[in-house]
């Protein structure tokens, strides 16, 4: 039997180690639910949580209304359960819950609760834990401990809550503070309940209107964005350190022009060497928004533009991190069909890889994702559309979607 020339053998070879590679790096691209408008709810504006045991947690907006969904995967399908349904009009949980202290998941809503804030409320902090009874069917109402904000906030963005190593909760408002520009507040734990507090009130000269949460570092000090003003008028990235009980603002970049980057919806994260990512909605090279990275140098930071995207409207969502550094986000409009994209960044010699892992088509697999991704333990992707999705009669219904690999 005539054998191969060596040559031919290690091309061999080398061809069926780069097909497994490529099979090994393969994306799969899933829809897990898609909303019908029905008991599901529609329209979420949120991504997901994901808990310990691979469970999914979500919200949806509902016009005015809303809920949060839980997901589990089960005998190979996911399961759709609907844990509260806001009953109050004009509530709109626009961010993610979060799994606080005790395992509770704590969010916050949009509007409703009291105060002077229009006619649709200040907006509010939730609190839901499951029934102390069994339960036996699919869908149990979870209980719920709503705080109402009142005058503390006008109104809340795409804001998940995050606690500090005592309990405290940190969230932000849209228009509330002494100047009805935004502010950072703080819940604290008292007497059965929570009392709030605002920790800074935005008055434009140092940015306006924070549409998502914070970030926390080991020390205590609050860092995020504001979407609006600022020196330059297109949003700040800012920090605020925690001086025993007082908080003082120092503005790590405001965007000087468009071509860095302007109007950032979504927060910052860290990375393990304490570098903070963040994006932009608008502006960039490609005029479709930004990817960014503000690193220490001596006293300051220095920024370094990673992405510029070319759509009509990039980044709303903060952007998610894995154990290996590489950066996940979602844009609204972006991508081959203008409907969004979810996409991955990843450290590629001094510079940075850009990878679009899928472009939402606008139709089954739903279009305009508001919320970001969310990275379970084996390193699969989860999140939601806005609009688009299965049921044809209803646009703005949305999905949940995983990718795996």
């Amino acid at each position: 039997m005539r054998t191969l020339p060596k040559f031919l053998m290690l091309s061999v070879v080398f061809l069926l180690l780069t097909a497994f590679a490529s099979n090994a790096r393969a994306q799969t691209f899933t829809v897990i639910h898609s909303f019908t408008g029905g008991i599901d709810g529609y329209q979420p504006f949120a991504g997901v949580t994901i808990d310990q045991a691979g469970n999914l947690y979500g919200t949806t907006t509902e016009d005015y209304l809303g809920s949060i969904y839980q997901m589990k995967y089960r005998n190979g399908a996911w399961i759709f359960s609907t844990l509260y349904q806001f009953s109050n009009p004009e509530w709109i949980p626009s961010g993610r819950p979060v799994i606080g202290p005790g395992g509770a998941l704590y969010g916050t809503t949009a509007t409703g609760g009291n105060g002077d804030c229009g006619e649709f409320g200040c907006g509010s902090v939730y609190g839901l834990r499951p029934p102390q009874t069994v339960c036996r069917t699919s869908n149990c109402s979870w209980n719920a401990a709503i705080v109402s904000l009142e005058g503390e906030t006008g109104g809340i963005g795409y804001v998940d809550p995050v606690f500090d190593s005592t309990g405290k909760m940190y969230v932000t408002s849209l228009e509330g503070g002494a100047n009805h520009l935004g502010n950072v507040y703080q819940l604290t734990r008292s007497m059965g309940g929570w009392t709030t507090a605002s920790i800074f009130d935005f008055d434009g000269a140092n940015g306006s209107t924070p549409y998502s949460g914070v970030t926390l570092d080991a020390q205590g000090n609050v860092y995020g964005t504001t979407w609006m003003a600022g020196p330059n008028q297109n949003g700040t990235v800012y920090r605020l350190a925690n001086n025993g009980g007082s908080w003082t603002l120092d503005t790590l970049y405001t965007f000087p022009n468009s071509t860095d980057g302007k109007n950032p919806v979504g927060s910052v994260i860290f990375d393990q060497a304490g570098n903070l990512y963040g994006t932009t909605e608008w502006g960039g090279i490609g005029g479709g928004g930004t990817v960014f990275e503000l690193s220490r140098s001596g006293n300051g930071w220095t920024y370094t533009l990673l992405h510029s995207f070319t759509g009509q409207f990039g980044p709303f969502a903060t952007l998610s991190i894995d154990s290996a550094g590489n950066l996940y986000g979602t844009t609204y409009a972006d991508g081959a069909f203008g409907a969004g994209s979810v996409f991955k960044l990843s450290r590629s010699g001094q510079g940075w890889a850009f990878t679009d892992l899928h472009d939402f088509s606008g139709g089954s697999d739903g279009a305009n994702p508001v919320g970001g991704v969310s990275v379970d333990s084996n390193g699969n992707l989860y999140g939601t559309t806005s609009a688009g999705g299965q049921n044809q009669s209803c646009d703005r219904c949305g999905v949940v979607w995983e990718i795996t690999h």
